[in-house]
């Protein structure tokens, strides 16, 4: 096969950046069963289904009525969508779009830095691995400027805003050795931490159709896809690994019965993380699943694998129906901060809202530490397994005894509790039991310095809408004293 633009040379480890669309549509075959998605329209005729508009349109007569009974400020969401080739992508942004004008925001599309680069005549195949690794930085510089423009348009809109980024900083990172994306971060005064885990709300990854949907992988056609189905699988495990370590990722995948389905679920999980209740209007089922492990495995037994410093701190509060903390979350010496609100109001409904400190607002903050709870110290440990994406708390010390060898996993899946202690769970991993919703692993009763008792040990469980079991949370990660951002969910059910 002709290497161009979008070949990947796996022998020297590298996968050059890409800018075709999606036009396939998908299936998954599960065991005996094979659910077939039927072929998707062209790209110009994806609009939103007309189910889709009518529930953004219902939506948005709902939130008029909450937003003229308080006061707003708009909100700015920035979304990565990214995925493999021939994964919906494209028809991704048309339908989110769609979806969030409907409800009366201001969408902004970033689009691919590498199409418009491509476009200009440029060709991995006549660079050398120098000039190659150049075109990178050059790239994600580039991409990091045409971003700060639509995000600096999006807080001076006016309304609520959602920024949709055609492939995000960490996509850079697949397609290149990581010594060599490592150095470009050093010249230009770049980490981790602030690209991958501080510059965006979310992270989207939409499955490639080479991974369950292989009879719908189509490149006959199109003029600049050469990838073959190993190739645009191998292209598919890259770009989700690179943002692995990422507070809030999803990944869509093709167990859905038709593509519309799988288009739902992408535009249900941007809900759902923004804290839209878009009740079983746009239900796909997944959900949040907890589980205690026995042990922790050495390190060689899990795949590429993300670690992260983490501290939270409980405040004081005057009324026992708000609750306040702090968290510290970093790596290699580069840290973010956040505080947190969560008020219970009526009908037993739990308003959430978080938002991005200064270092200089987190250690004023902790002048209001609240004495009857330690501080929780965590080793989060993020990682891929079988294309679904857990995220592990290891506890450390000073901690009460009741967190002495304490670790929990979590995930987000269709299935129930024993379906996934009975399959789905990482093979190397000792599962204990499963403690999805048990309050005695509530981060904020496993702080309490005394013993638990009637007094101080929060049991009530609160109401919440019909198709989330467990309490979804949205980190907003924006510059200090920007947007709030409401989540409705438990009381106590505290993220890892």
């Amino acid at each position: 096969m002709k290497p161009d633009e979008r070949d990947c040379n796996l022998n020297n480890g590298t996968i050059k950046m890409n800018g075709n669309k999606s036009t396939a549509n998908c299936t998954k075959t599960n065991g005996n069963n094979k659910e077939n998605l039927q072929n998707a329209p062209n790209i110009d005729e994806r609009k939103n289904s007309p189910i889709e508009t009518e529930i953004a349109t219902e939506l948005s007569s709902e939130m008029k009525k909450k937003n003229s009974k308080a006061q707003k400020s708009p909100m700015v969401y920035k979304l990565v969508l990214t995925g493999g080739p021939c994964s919906g992508k494209t028809t991704g942004q048309t339908r989110l779009a769609t979806f969030f004008e409907n409800l009366g925001w201001k969408v902004f599309r970033v689009p691919e830095t590498a199409t418009i680069l491509f476009g200009g005549g440029i060709r991995f195949a006549d660079m050398t691995k120098e000039e190659a690794d150049r075109f990178q930085e050059n790239l994600l510089k580039t991409m990091l400027a045409i971003e700060t423009v639509f995000f600096d348009l999006a807080k001076s809109c006016g309304k609520d805003c959602l920024v949709i980024c055609d492939r995000g900083a960490m996509d850079a990172a697949a397609y290149m050795e990581k010594t060599a994306f490592n150095e470009i971060l050093k010249r230009n005064g770049l980490n981790n931490v602030d690209l991958r885990d501080s510059r965006y709300n979310q992270v989207i990854h939409l499955m490639t159709a080479a991974k369950g949907a292989e009879p719908y992988y189509q490149i006959e056609g199109n003029p600049v896809r050469s990838e073959g189905i190993e190739q645009a699988r191998a292209l598919d495990s890259l770009t989700i690994e690179s943002w692995v370590g990422h507070p809030y990722i999803d990944v869509i995948d093709n167990s859905m019965e038709n593509f519309n389905m799988k288009m739902a679920a992408m535009i249900e999980c941007v809900c759902r993380r923004i804290g839209i209740d878009t009740k079983d209007r746009l239900a796909v089922g997944a959900t949040k699943h907890k589980f205690k492990v026995k042990k922790l495995p050495e390190s060689n037994r899990f795949p590429k694998f993300q670690d992260f410093d983490v501290e939270h701190v409980y405040l004081i509060s005057p009324n026992e129906k708000v609750q306040f903390r702090l968290r510290k979350r970093g790596q290699n010496g580069k840290w973010s901060y956040q505080h947190t609100t969560r008020r219970l109001e009526g009908n037993d409904q739990v308003v959430e809202v978080r938002r991005q400190i200064t270092s200089r607002d987190y250690y004023n903050y902790l002048n209001q530490r609240d004495r009857s709870h330690h501080t929780i110290f965590k080793t989060r440990r993020c990682f891929l397994y079988q294309d679904k994406y857990f995220q592990m708390d290891i506890y450390r010390g000073p901690f009460h005894p009741r967190c002495q060898n304490l670790i929990l996993l979590e995930t987000y899946s269709t299935k129930n509790d024993d379906q996934l202690m009975q399959r789905g769970l990482p093979d190397f991993l000792e599962i204990e039991k499963a403690i999805t919703g048990n309050p005695q692993y509530s981060m904020y009763n496993l702080s309490l310095k005394d013993e638990w008792s009637n007094a101080n040990f929060e049991k009530k469980k609160v109401k919440i809408s019909k198709n989330y079991n467990y309490n979804y949370k949205q980190e907003e990660i924006h510059e200090p004293n920007n947007n709030e951002l409401p989540v409705k969910g438990e009381m106590l059910d505290d993220e890892l």
